[in-house]
């Protein structure tokens, strides 16, 4: 198989599927390694081919949801599954999360958290790490763009985040 067969391949495994696919998978499936898969997907990407890395692997980008919105949060690590949990039991994604560096300016990171699932598997993930949360950099404080289907869907989003002492209003 040559490398643009693999990369359309790649492309047909992509296409529909709304879980995350890793490069170590898409690598066993091609009998490869992972740092090819790695490299077929930037050639992809540098294509215009719309393919998002997140923390639990590679999705195609979708315009399924109504729009997108900007969220300010503060929190400490204990609260961060109450922070994801009150996004996605309100119907929104978290797209990313970011912050603000003094010398780096807007520093962010890809999230593609849409479900309780993702959620608990990104913490896991986190905790298996011994990292410390992007927001530690800004005492906490911190954006996610978050997809939303509907303003509702944003509102309950909000008001959840507000009860919670997360949502940062001023």
């Amino acid at each position: 198989m040559t490398g643009e067969q693999r990369r359309s391949a790649i492309l047909a495994m992509l296409e529909g599927r709304k879980q995350p696919l890793s490069a170590g998978n898409i690598a066993k499936e091609f009998d490869v390694t992972r740092q090819i898969i790695v490299s077929d997907i930037a050639i992809l990407r540098a294509r215009g081919v719309g393919i998002r890395a997140e923390h639990r692997g590679y999705v195609l980008e979708t315009s399924n949801a109504g729009f997108t919105k900007k969220i300010v949060c503060r929190h400490n690590e204990d609260n961060m599954l109450d922070e994801l949990y009150a996004v996605v039991d309100n119907g929104g994604v978290l797209v990313d999360v970011s912050v603000e560096h003094d010398v780096y300016g807007e520093i962010s990171a890809t999230l593609g958290i849409s479900s309780r699932f993702d959620a608990d598997e990104f913490a896991k993930k986190y905790r298996a790490s011994n990292s410390v949360q992007l927001s530690s950099l800004t005492g906490g404080v911190h954006m996610h763009t978050v997809s939303l289907p509907s303003e509702e869907c944003y509102k309950r989003i909000i008001a959840a985040l507000d009860e919670k002492g997360i949502l940062v209003t001023d």
